[in-house]
């Protein structure tokens, strides 16, 4: 691989973000004022050719600079040398990285562009707010606050009918690799109102995945999910009496949401002292200092049972909190906050006599926190295995976190860059990866049932989106979106499967902690039945989850039109069948494996076919209509699942 000109940030000396952090508006989203560096600033060849086309999509640009329209966002070493897809399995790769399915039409927009183009249209794309889908479907409504209040299930429906069918796929698929960053579970959200407690957390990702991380992590920080998650919320200052702050944000904003366990390089490998060891980032005393700042906060008592705001439980005395609740960033109580004095990081908090002063406490430390150099590996890292491979190179990892660190305009944390810099990189476009056995990544089990549902126009025709939690691995997924099982995700992302190839290298492989004899054969047995048969829902014309006997329907259902045009009237032959079998194969290959199913795959799923389709009891020119349209569903959802229990499809390349 090439050298590539990057950043200089040493290790003694300020990271190249610090110096741009003063720039006015640097973290809005909106805003295109002061972008350009400051007077005596340099950045890399490297820096100054990434993210033309967001900030040309940010400012409503277009023009002769340069733009993403017209495919000509400049290349780098490493960066964007291969602009456009040269055939469909290209373009259909790439669309399986950006978003959830290569669907045929996505896949001719992209050939008529570039991935540029295509990026910055999402960019321009509206948000699809979860919040406002939940009020549609009257769950909010006075009448229905018995059954949703303490009901998680609407959450499922929400973050499913977002992953499944919102246009703004780009954001969400982004939101769903953020939502494994900063996680919240719906599995121990015990509060009012968690269906939308989760639905306005998602739509804090949603609303941030696009602009900077540093609004981000603020916004995060003062969730009511978070907050309820990680026990911030409630969190009181020490007293006399050997009380102290409870450290568990303090510890997992720095471990989980920004720096990281170990002091990094920038291309995201641990930096070794004089030992040989690897330098621990932070320690205990950076933990309980930090906490001191994380004190005083809790939801806003305007919402509270006892204010104004409260909401009388139906049939109850007692009140319980208004949802809007939720959505509003947790207020500070000063008389709860420490005033002590707070040293972290090397970054020091004075001490705010009165309690005065806890707002800007708070800007300090998550200001320290964002300038860290750590963070631009450490999250670009993580990004690059949701989105394209468990074991990105230390160049790679580079060129992400250099984006990170500066956009081009001086700006660090725009999270555009980011997206474009792991989507436009050459290891992600470029061929070299799908060769190498150590590229690629294991799709997590909700993400291959996305990828099913939006490839075929699964939707919920009741409009209702009955499904739940599938994390269930015996008779479900064994993974569910917002159900992670810790706050340390469904998986490590250093984790390396034990007794393995991969182990003797020690190559990471995340998802792979999800793998076992159960999950495998869950998966298999999930998808055969939905394939075929859809997914069945008990009321599902009521907004309600009230269980009414004799009411299930089949609500999800795969459209297989175009598939179905591909099976005739005449397969009985050997060569009709062999075509048939063919022409399946071949275009499920490039819908869902962007053209990566191996030559015995290939053979064996298309004998596989062919043979069905010349058994004497199953030949189409023998059937009825009825039969006839039954038995090509039936091979129809053979081949789906065939190839979606292939490694080719298991393994995304």
């Amino acid at each position: 691989m090439q050298e590539i000109d990057t950043p200089n940030i040493a290790a003694d000396s300020p990271p190249l973000a610090h110096r741009a952090s003063s720039l006015p508006d640097a973290r809005s989203e909106s805003s295109c004022a002061n972008r350009s560096p400051a007077a005596g600033q340099s950045y890399s060849p490297h820096a100054l050719t990434l993210l033309a086309s967001a900030l040309l999509a940010a400012c409503g640009g277009g023009g002769s600079g340069g733009s993403a329209d017209d495919g000509s966002l400049p290349s780098a070493p490493g960066f964007n040398n291969f602009p456009k897809a040269a055939n469909d399995n290209e373009a259909s790769r790439f669309l399986l990285q950006a978003q959830f399915a290569a669907k045929p039409a996505d896949v001719s927009t992209v050939r008529a562009g570039s991935f540029a183009s295509y990026l910055k249209q999402e960019f321009a794309k509206p948000i699809n707010t979860a919040w406002d889908w939940l009020e549609s479907r009257g769950y909010g409504a006075n009448g229905s606050v018995d059954k949703n209040v303490y009901n998680s299930n609407i959450g499922d429906y929400m973050v499913w009918r977002d992953l499944m069918s919102a246009p703004d796929v780009l954001r969400k698929r982004v939101a769903l690799a953020l939502s494994e960053f900063f996680v919240v579970s719906l599995n121990s959200m015990e509060i009012d109102w968690r269906g939308y407690t989760i639905a306005a957390y998602w739509d804090v990702l949603n609303k941030h995945a696009f602009g900077n991380f540093r609004d981000l992590l603020e916004d995060i920080t003062l969730n009511p999910a978070m907050g309820y998650y990680l026990n911030t919320r409630g969190n009181q200052k020490e007293d006399n009496r050997g009380r102290l702050p409870d450290e568990n944000y303090a510890r997992e904003v720095m471990q989980l949401f920004t720096i990281g366990l170990y002091e990094l390089n920038l291309d995201g490998t641990a930096k070794i002292d004089a030992a040989g060891k690897k330098i621990e980032s932070y320690d205990s005393d950076d933990v309980s200092q930090l906490a001191r700042i994380f004190t005083g906060y809790n939801f806003d008592p305007a919402y509270s049972p006892s204010s104004p705001n409260g909401i009388q439980f139906p049939g109850q005395n007692y009140k319980i909190w208004s949802r809007e609740y939720a959505r509003r960033p947790m207020t500070l109580d000063a008389t709860r906050h420490s005033t002590l004095a707070a040293s972290f990081l090397g970054i020091n908090v004075p001490a705010r006599p009165g309690g005065t002063g806890g707002a800007a406490a708070l800007k300090t430390a998550l200001d320290g926190l964002f300038n860290h150099p750590n963070v631009g590996p450490f999250f670009g890292r993580q990004m690059i295995q949701r989105l394209v491979t468990s074991n990105p190179s230390p160049e790679y990892v580079t060129r992400v976190a250099s984006a990170f660190n500066n956009n081009g305009a001086g700006v660090r944390g725009d999270m555009k860059a980011v997206w474009v810099a792991i989507l436009l990189d050459d290891e992600a476009r470029g061929s070299q990866g799908l060769g190498n056995p150590e590229f690629g990544k294991l799709r997590e089990p909700m993400l291959r049932f996305v990828n099913w549902a939006r490839s075929f126009g699964v939707v919920s025709k009741a409009g209702s989106w009955k499904l739940g939690d599938l994390s269930n691995a015996s008779n479900g997924l064994g993974q569910s979106p917002l159900h992670s099982p810790s706050v340390f995700n469904f998986f490590r992302p250093g984790y390396v499967p034990p007794g393995t190839a991969l182990a003797t290298k020690q190559s990471t492989a995340p998802e792979f902690q999800l793998v076992n004899e159960t999950t495998v054969g869950g998966y298999v047995n999930y998808m055969q039945n939905r394939i075929r048969s859809g997914i069945r829902v008990n009321n599902a014309t009521s907004p309600d989850g009230d269980f009414v006997a004799n009411t299930d329907t089949t609500d999800f259902e795969g459209d297989y039109t175009a598939l179905l045009a591909l099976i005739n009237n005449s397969t009985s032959t050997d060569a009709e069948s062999q075509r048939v079998a063919q022409s399946l194969v071949s275009y499920l290959n490039t819908l869902l494996c962007a053209g990566q199913l191996g030559g015995n795959n290939v053979a064996e799923i298309t004998n596989a076919l062919r043979a069905a389709m010349m058994q004497s009891n199953r030949r189409v020119t023998n059937a009825n209509t009825t039969q006839m349209d039954g038995y090509r569903r039936d091979l129809i959802a053979c081949a789906i699942l065939m190839v979606m229990a292939s490694p080719e499809y298991l393994i995304q390349k």
